[in-house]
């Protein structure tokens, strides 16, 4: 539907699931049905909603002003994930346990907010008729375009990355004796490192141009997890945790804005999604496998197998890019 220009209905349409979703977890029963049921309509409404947000920036820019636009919205996404751990850990205090029944409170009245927000989206131009010869892709079609599943593969990596650090920094400092502390802060700056990233995003790409920053950031990312992955002094796990931030923040956006060039206009928005269902499948897929090296190899083999993921990313990314494609 959003490539038929109905894009700021499926924000609406997914503004409305993510509240319905969120009043569940606030209102219902606590049973494991109201539990599944309302996870559901989180997450159909949360996909819709992102897929409808990332065309609605991609039809909000011309070409010349695309990569700043999409640049603030991936750095809107980051101050998102950082800003509500940081309530969490407000709302928890000094609980073991937090609040569920304030944070699903708050989940209500940030859904609420989403959705008054939804219908203030103005709607896509009518488009015009379409061509009788024009060529409509299948799912397959797509992803057989050149470039595009090596595209995909990278987003898959970088964006499961920010999850596996989140999940297995804490095994790290348990292993290595690092003080709780340390662990936060080095997930903070980490988090801020893709933050300043996704700012210089654009003065870069300018610079250096698609695939070399592309290879550089997915390359700088690898080489930060590779630091982690080794017993090294603490001031170079800092060291590599600002690389591995402000690599995966800068390759995460540019495997946005790559589908975006890659994909025809007519089905970029099937593109934008698939890239969300990849991210989905990854996040679910890639910390289980991990788990697996974790049992034999610990947190360090786990960074290690993302770092040799991230290279394997950047090789098969600069075989796959069409030529004709700047």
């Amino acid at each position: 539907i959003m490539d038929r220009g109905y894009d700021s209905r499926a924000a609406q349409l997914g503004a409305i699931f993510m509240c319905g979703g969120a009043l569940m977890l606030w209102l219902a029963p606590e049973t494991r049905w109201h539990l599944l049921a309302a996870n559901v309509l989180l997450g159909v409404g949360h996909i819709l909603a992102m897929a409808a947000h990332q065309i609605i920036s991609v039809r909000s820019a011309g070409p010349k002003s695309r990569e700043t636009v999409l640049s603030l919205y991936m750095f809107g996404l980051a101050v998102g994930q950082a800003v509500g751990p940081i309530i969490m850990a407000i709302a928890a205090g000094d609980a073991r346990v937090a609040p569920t029944d304030l944070l699903f409170m708050l989940g209500v009245v940030v859904a609420a907010i989403n959705v008054i927000i939804g219908f203030m989206i103005g709607r896509a131009p009518p488009k015009p008729p379409r061509p009788v010869d024009e060529q409509r892709l299948s799912i397959t079609e797509i992803l057989r375009l050149k470039g595009l599943s090596a595209t995909i593969f990278a987003s898959v990596i970088t964006v499961t990355t920010f999850d596996v650090l989140i999940i297995y920094m804490p095994l790290l400092g348990t292993e290595r004796n690092i003080e709780a502390s340390h662990v936060g802060w080095l997930l903070t700056v980490r988090a801020a490192g893709a933050m300043v990233s996704r700012l210089a995003y654009v003065s870069l790409f300018r610079i250096f141009g698609r695939v070399p920053l592309t290879l550089m950031s997915l390359l700088l990312g690898a080489v930060g997890l590779m630091m982690l992955a080794f017993p090294l002094p603490l001031w170079l796990l800092y060291v590599g945790a600002v690389a591995s931030g402000y690599g995966l923040g800068i390759s995460s956006t540019l495997a946005f804005s790559s589908i975006v060039h890659l994909a025809p206009a007519n089905v970029r928005a099937t593109a934008l999604s698939m890239r969300l269902t990849g991210n989905r499948i990854g996040q679910v897929a890639f910390p289980s496998a991990a788990s697996f090296f974790a049992a034999f190899a610990g947190a360090g083999g786990v960074f290690a197998i993302i770092a040799v993921s991230l290279v394997i990313a950047a090789i098969w990314f600069r075989q796959a890019w069409p030529q004709d494609k700047t």
